[in-house]
């Protein structure tokens, strides 16, 4: 019997009690639970304006970056393909400065604050300097970009 009761120890020890939704008392542990009701915000994910203020002003800074992605495809719609793919990869490099610069971002936030800069940062430059490699006259030239593209594209 005392050999039962010491296993339960470190259990009973850990454990707070806790109401669930009907108000009776259940034993928590800090064990994670098999199956979970909710899942955490990102780390600042919270709102980037105060709460009494209407919903686009609470989300602008991914309101920002999908308006300056928006008016980028824009762009590139109409037959302007390189100033509106730059715009596009600056968008995203402006939402990894945000990103980096503000402490709550709202929905602009989906990873962890580290993860959501690299891939932010990452494709903005990736998007930003291909659309000044490309073709016609194109405003930048990395010869090793350019021999790997007329090895894996033979015209």
């Amino acid at each position: 019997m005392q050999r039962a009761a010491a296993t339960e120890e470190p259990a009973v020890r850990d454990a707070v009690s806790a109401p669930d939704t009907e108000g009776r008392a259940r034993r928590m542990t800090r064990r994670f639970p098999r199956l979970t009701r909710d899942t955490a915000r990102p780390e600042g994910g919270g709102r980037a304006a105060s709460g009494d203020a209407p919903a686009p002003a609470r989300q602008w800074p991914i309101l920002a970056v999908l308006g300056t992605v928006g008016l980028g495809l824009l762009l590139t719609a109409l037959d302007m393909f390189r100033l509106g793919t730059i715009l596009i990869g600056l968008a995203l490099l402006g939402g990894a400065a945000l990103r980096w610069a503000r402490p709550d971002v709202g929905m602009l936030a989906v990873r962890s604050r580290f993860t959501d800069m690299i891939t932010y940062g990452a494709l903005g430059l990736a998007i930003v300097l291909l659309a000044m490699m490309a073709q016609p006259k194109p405003w930048l030239e990395i010869p090793f970009l350019d021999d790997t593209l007329h090895f894996t594209v033979r015209t």
